[in-house]
């Protein structure tokens, strides 16, 4: 279990988030959700101790995670990565495998059969010998998800990984976030999107700043609390989530 406990982050005067605090269980994937602005990568990734925090702590089955880093896989935005950096589709999944073989040691065995199986589960074994410069969006968000799934996690944190992909991407991530569940992997995926694909996370957060809700859909996603969230203007939301 994930324990996020009255997490808090500064920047500078202003205060990004404040007071979180929720638990993730195994075996659940769980939608976070909010407006632009809402501090929804900072609490990735202060979760990850990636942002300093100015009060709080996370516990990752009763002990600090940021004693555990090993048995998390985050992917990050794709905004974030330098896409043009020359590499090849094989060796960033391989990077997966570095906290398991050391750096700068040659990859095992063990290691290489579990890079191709994870480029074979996303469909991009054929396109190993490519920069990732010349891959499309989806293609792109495939290999970052291989290398996820190379590292062999416990704890699994995805920004954003639906953005500008194409529909056979998204089910291939849904699918494989399916398959994490039924091995008692834990999934937080931050999301903008307020409709259909919602069906398939056990649990919601949502966050503006400060946690305004957590627990199922119905519970969370009320017009109450997407009022608090996003404002007056958000009709098509509230309609999408009144369509279930």
């Amino acid at each position: 279990m994930l324990e996020v406990c009255d997490l808090t982050v500064n920047y500078r005067r202003t205060q990004a988030i404040s007071g979180i605090t929720f638990e993730l269980q195994p075996g659940q994937i769980t939608g976070l959700l909010g407006p632009n602005g809402a501090g929804k990568s900072t609490l990735v990734k202060a979760i990850l101790g990636l942002v300093p925090t100015t009060q709080g702590f996370v516990k990752f089955g009763s002990r600090p995670l940021k004693k555990q880093l090993k048995r998390v896989a985050y992917v990050p935005q794709r905004s974030q990565i330098d896409w043009d950096y020359p590499v090849t589709v094989q060796k960033v999944v391989m990077m997966g495998r570095i906290a398991h073989t050391g750096w700068f040691r040659k990859p095992s065995v063990a290691s290489k059969s579990i890079v191709r199986e994870a480029l074979e589960r996303v469909g991009m074994w054929q396109y190993r010998q490519h920069q990732i410069s010349e891959l499309s969006g989806g293609q792109q968000q495939r290999i970052f998800l291989a290398r996820a799934i190379a590292q062999e996690a416990d704890l699994f944190f995805f920004d954003e990984p639906f953005n500008n992909i194409d529909r056979q991407t998204e089910a291939v991530m849904f699918d494989l976030f399916s398959e994490l569940k039924v091995r008692q992997k834990t999934l937080l995926v931050i999301s903008h999107d307020l409709g259909e694909t919602l069906s398939n996370y056990d649990r919601l957060l949502l966050l503006d700043r400060q946690l305004i809700a957590s627990g199922k859909r119905e519970e969370v996603l009320t017009r109450e609390n997407l009022k608090k969230a996003y404002g007056f203007s958000m009709n098509k939301q509230q309609l999408a989530i009144e369509a279930y």
